[in-house]
This record gives structure tokens, C-alpha cells and sequence, in this order.
């Protein structure tokens, strides 16, 4: 088994279910020590025990500054650095609505997790990467940043500008040996997706080509790849995972 990760730090929000959870498996598999990060005390302790000896939990507010400040230092003094972060705590919001139906507090709330909270977490982690010249970022956004689905004005929103904030931190860092990126999924088969309700599934799959939804599993395994040493010569950059959806 590859150990490409041997020795280095991996931060994942959202580490405790979904996409998150499975990108801490793969990443502890090939060696990493994996913090994974969630809000949730009760849900984060049994994924870490269900990832193994590699990961540990931070329970951790990352709309609040104050709590990723210290969730990043705190690991920087652990380990003395921090090389990879993953952002992937999100939230939809409420869907199936049109816009004049959304709610200010709904819409803000999505904001606070999907954009602020991969801002300051970048922002956070940022300097520890810089003093050792190294680092990979990885903001996972959505096809619907860059398309938009209807009935999910908050959440296409949102994710659009996590894909502006990759491009514009790809270009700032570039020449430091950091490289930051986002990955625009299709639907995948999380739990989160599962609550959706099925018509709102069914819009978004029937626009696949492949008419399937993505795995954790294929998901994990294009996200290692872009934290990996040997992807160094792209940065700013969204990879597309959509099935054939969005070939841009």
C-alpha cells in the first residue's frame, strides 16, 4: 500500500460523516496523521475509531474564529506542521424553493459554513504551511457552483464563491509551494444527499450522463491525488467529478 503521506498532517473539516469521513480513510491509509474536525462530539469519536490509529478528533466551531485559531495552532504545536486541509464541512440549506422563498437566515446560515468557514480555516492554516514552504489546500465546492440548481439558490451560491476563493488563494500562493484548489462534485451518495428530498435527486442525476451518482469512494480517491506531493503543478484550479456533466 502507498504511503505518499507518510509523516505529513491532514486537517479535515467535516471529518465525522460523508465525504469528509471518507477522505480521512484514504488519507490515514497512505500514511497520514488525520485531524478530523466537526462540530458533533457524539458523531466525530466513532468515525475516528471507525479511521484507526492515525486520527484523532478536534471538535470545532469553523464559522467561529476563535475556535479554528486554536483548532490550527493547537495541531501546528502537536505535530510542528500542518501540510494538507480539506475543507469539506457544508451544508445545503433548504431546498425545492425558489428564490423569493428563501430565508435570509437560511441563506446566511449556508454562507456562514459553506464560504466563512473555509475562509477561516484557510486563513488559519495558512501561516503554518508558509513557514515550511509547503502545503495543500482543497476546498470541496459542487457542479453547483458553477452551473447552479434550481431550488438550491444558497447552496449554488455558496459554492460558487468557495471556487472563486480557490482560484484567487491558487493565484496568491503560487509561488510558496502551497497549492490551493477546489473539486466541483456532482451529487454523491451521502447522507446529506440522501435527506434531500427525491425529486430534487433525481433533477440533479438526470443531468449525468453517466445518469448515476458519484462514491465516497471515487471521491476520496480524485481528492488524494490533488493533496498529493506529486500534484504540484496545479493550482487555482476546480477539478471536475460530475459524471460528464460539466467538461470545463
Amino acid at each position: 500500500m502507498s504511503e505518499q503521506f507518510k509523516d505529513q498532517v491532514a486537517i479535515i473539516t467535516g471529518g465525522a460523516s460523508g465525504i469528509g469521513l471518507a477522505i480521512a480513510k484514504k488519507l490515514s491509509r497512505e500514511g497520514a496523521s488525520v485531524a478530523m474536525v466537526d462540530l458533533n462530539p457524539a458523531v466525530l469519536q466513532p468515525a475516528v475509531k471507525s479511521v484507526g490509529g492515525n486520527a484523532f478528533p478536534s471538535v470545532c466551531d469553523v464559522t467561529n474564529e476563535d475556535q479554528v485559531k486554536s483548532m490550527a495552532d493547537q495541531i501546528a504545536d502537536r505535530f510542528g506542521r500542518i501540510d494538507i486541509l480539506i475543507n469539506s464541512a457544508g451544508v445545503t440549506g433548504k431546498t425545492n424553493i425558489k428564490s423569493h422563498e428563501v430565508d435570509l437566515g437560511d441563506f446566511r446560515f449556508v454562507f456562514e459554513v459553506n464560504v466563512v468557514g473555509s475562509f477561516l480555516t484557510s486563513r488559519a492554516i495558512l501561516p503554518h504551511m508558509l513557514k515550511r514552504k509547503y502545503g495543500r489546500i482543497l476546498h470541496i465546492a459542487s457542479i453547483a457552483g458553477k452551473e447552479g440548481n434550481a431550488g438550491m439558490l444558497a447552496y449554488s451560491a455558496s459554492k460558487a464563491a468557495v471556487i472563486g476563493m480557490a482560484k484567487a488563494q491558487g493565484k496568491e500562493y503560487a509561488e510558496t509551494g502551497i497549492t490551493v484548489n477546489a473539486l466541483a462534485p456532482a451529487v454523491i451518495r451521502t447522507a446529506m444527499v440522501e435527506a434531500l428530498p427525491e425529486d430534487q435527486v433525481k433533477y440533479m442525476t438526470d443531468k449525468i450522463p453517466m445518469k448515476r451518482c458519484g462514491t465516497l469512494e471515487e471521491i476520496a480517491h480524485l481528492s488524494s491525488f490533488i493533496v498529493s506531493p506529486g500534484a504540484s503543478f496545479t493550482t487555482g484550479f476546480t477539478f471536475d467529478m460530475t459524471g460528464g456533466r460539466a467538461t470545463y
